[in-house]
């Protein structure tokens, strides 16, 4: 008599998400996407036009961060980076690539719900930013200009879908502009040795690390006092405390090491959208 056995199921494997996530970038995207939905407030928005602006720029901000990572690959593992899903193999190609395309996707037409306007601007001037450094900018000394373009464009992503369907304000372009540049010499600090190995010589390879921290911990509060004279009012009494804080942030840029100057812009920008905020 055959002896019958019971298949035992297969175990699911990890979950892919947090690599995904990580390959994205995901600190680094979360918190644009927090600015974009913070100004979005600020722009008085329709609560749907609203969540479409934010997802798609959220959207597009993980297309950049796979779109980096799937053309860094070489160079990572050349480098031993085993902080990245893709160059330890913990993440197959064959994972993002899907992913980047929905998201890419996803990205066009979150933006179209909102408006057509601000659907250009996310797709060639903000998003295609990204993509314009990933694909070879990164490399020249104009690597900080894509920053400058997808930081300074995005708050007229959200003001071209918002009530007027205007640009926003000189001052507020102005802000995001600098903070963006500030924001790239910092990123880009802890890893100009690996790049250097790789043939990756942008504007903060070129004028060192001690000059990149100089400049950021300059352009940030610049950024900063942007926002708070540049809206119309005298600005109130707590804005000149933020502006006290966000000038201890630019100082830990110049002495701290590793991701901390990263992150220290990244509160910094945080502490200006809270300005721009206020300011509508």
């Amino acid at each position: 008599m055959p002896v019958t056995t019971r298949a035992v199921p297969a175990r699911p494997g990890p979950s892919p998400v947090p690599a995904l996530l990580a390959t994205a970038h995901g600190g680094p995207a979360l918190a644009v996407t927090a600015v974009a939905g913070l100004l979005a407030l600020r722009a008085d928005l329709h609560p749907l036009d609203a969540a479409a602006v934010t997802a798609a720029v959220f959207t597009g901000q993980l297309t950049i961060g796979w779109g980096n990572d799937l053309l860094d690959l070489r160079r990572d593992r050349t480098v031993g980076r085993t902080d990245k899903p893709l160059a330890t193999g913990a993440l197959p190609v064959s994972r993002v690539v899907p992913a980047l395309v929905v998201a890419a996707l996803g990205c066009l037409v979150l933006s179209a719900l909102a408006d057509w306007r601000s659907a250009l601007v996310n797709a060639t001037l903000a998003t295609g930013a990204g993509h314009a450094y990933n694909l070879g900018l990164k490399a020249t000394v104009w690597s900080w200009a894509p920053y400058a373009c997808a930081f300074g464009t995005l708050p007229s992503v959200v003001t071209l879908a918002g009530p007027t369907q205007g640009w926003a304000p000189l001052w507020m372009t102005g802000a995001g502009a600098t903070l963006g540049v500030g924001a790239h010499l910092l990123n880009t600090v802890p890893d100009l040795a690996d790049d250097e190995r790789t043939g990756v010589r942008g504007l903060p390879h070129r004028i060192g690390e001690r000059r990149s921290r100089v400049l950021a911990a300059v352009l940030l509060p610049a950024a900063s006092l942007l926002a708070v004279l540049g809206p119309a009012g005298t600005p109130p009494a707590w804005a000149w405390v933020v502006l006290a804080l966000v000038t201890v942030l630019a100082l830990l840029t110049l002495v701290a090491r590793d991701r901390t100057p990263f992150r220290a812009a990244v509160a910094i920008a945080l502490l200006d959208v809270v300005l721009l905020v206020a300011a509508g």
